[in-house]
């Protein structure tokens, strides 16, 4: 007689061992995955920090101070007093030796190949100008970056435009200081263009850009996506979209619109002035009770009928006159066709001309990066 044996038994105990195995077999894999990525990430942050130390031995007469991070954290007090935070990091309030106020951007890690930072420290160590923001020094240390700038009080024209109050400080807010900024900033861009011994080109300019030191006097900042060529170039090459929707010319988006140039630093300008005027964003934006409507197309047509462009804190015709100024010029900015728009010389000159010498535009098409052209 056979021995009683227990078949199922047999099974599961079969069952279990492979079901470990497999998930051994799992757990192992993973693992492998796991290290595999961490050292292939590490490989290609090694090979980053290699070129941009390679960059920084090739330029070493930069005539901007390199830093250690300790120096970082004594600059800093051990980054007690944040000023903001973004996606490239944070930003802290900082002192030197020399009693002197700055701003230190930690950035929270490299873009790229480190082109963000390497675009950053060469643009801004060829500039000297009232209306680009001064960078003093930069620290690059293993992991660790940073970028230190002189100290603006007042904060970005983008909380200029966003606070509801129409007296910042001691300082009224009214449109004369507006007009004051926007040919500030067209200077600014007039000698990164035309002044240095080499064009550049910032593809970003917005109000978040436009930092004010304490008598409002605006300075260009953040050329991290900055791009430096010859003065001889009237067309650059780039690759990809670069700045931000919104501000960003149509050519820059789509090569169907034109050439890139010195131009589409122009378009951006423009469509922020028109933020100035109007102190809202370039969006739909509600006119009446009834309808909403795109800004920049609302107030074209109200100078092409000649109205009043019945926006807020115009209190009397110098006023309107500014605003009237200003509005024609940045509609001209921001011309679809880049040979349409006048270079930034020609937006200072026109700025600091006669209004009734100023002409209308063409109604251009009004393009939005947002949506397919």
């Amino acid at each position: 007689m056979l021995p009683n044996v227990d078949i199922s038994d047999g099974r599961s105990k079969a069952s279990m061992k492979m079901g470990l195995a497999l998930g051994l077999a799992a757990a192992v894999t993973m693992l492998l995955v796991m290290v595999t990525l961490y050292y292939t990430r590490r490989k290609k942050q090694n090979s980053k920090h290699l070129l941009v130390d390679a960059f920084l031995e090739r330029h070493g007469h930069l005539q901007i101070k390199r830093y250690s991070y300790s120096d970082m954290k004594k600059v800093t007090n051990s980054f007690k007093n944040k000023l903001g935070e973004g996606g490239f990091g944070s930003v802290y309030k900082g002192q030197l030796k020399d009693g002197r106020h700055v701003a230190v951007k930690i950035l929270s890690e490299l873009k790229g190949d480190g082109e963000d930072f390497i675009n950053e420290v060469v643009s801004m160590s060829r500039t000297s100008h009232v209306n680009i923001v001064a960078l003093l020094g930069f620290c690059f240390q293993g992991s660790k970056q940073a970028l230190v700038y002189e100290f603006m009080p007042n904060g970005s024209l983008e909380k200029l435009l966003s606070d509801e109050h129409d007296v910042i400080g001691d300082r009224q807010l009214d449109y004369q200081t507006l007009y004051d900024i926007a040919i500030g900033v067209a200077k600014g861009l007039e000698y990164l263009h035309k002044g240095c011994n080499t064009r550049i080109l910032h593809f970003d300019i917005k109000p978040h850009n436009i930092l004010l030191d304490e008598n409002f006097c605006p300075k260009i900042s953040d050329f991290g996506l900055a791009k430096v060529c010859t003065r001889k170039e009237s067309m650059v090459s780039i690759s990809g979209t670069r700045g931000t929707a919104g501000y960003i010319a149509p050519e820059v988006f789509s090569r169907n619109f034109g050439v890139i140039s010195h131009k589409s630093d122009v378009y951006s300008y423009g469509m922020m002035v028109l933020e100035m005027v109007g102190r809202r964003r370039n969006i739909k934006t509600e006119v009446d009770a009834s309808s909403e409507t795109y800004f920049p197309y609302w107030i074209y047509n109200r100078l092409v009928s000649n109205q009043e462009l019945g926006l807020q804190s115009i209190s009397n015709e110098f006023d309107n006159e500014k605003v009237r100024k200003l509005t024609i010029v940045s509609l001209w900015c921001i011309q679809t066709n880049p040979s349409n728009r006048p270079s930034i010389s020609t937006v200072v000159e026109m700025l600091e001309g006669r209004v009734e010498l100023l002409q209308l535009p063409p109604k251009p098409f009004w393009f939005s990066p947002s949506a397919s052209p």
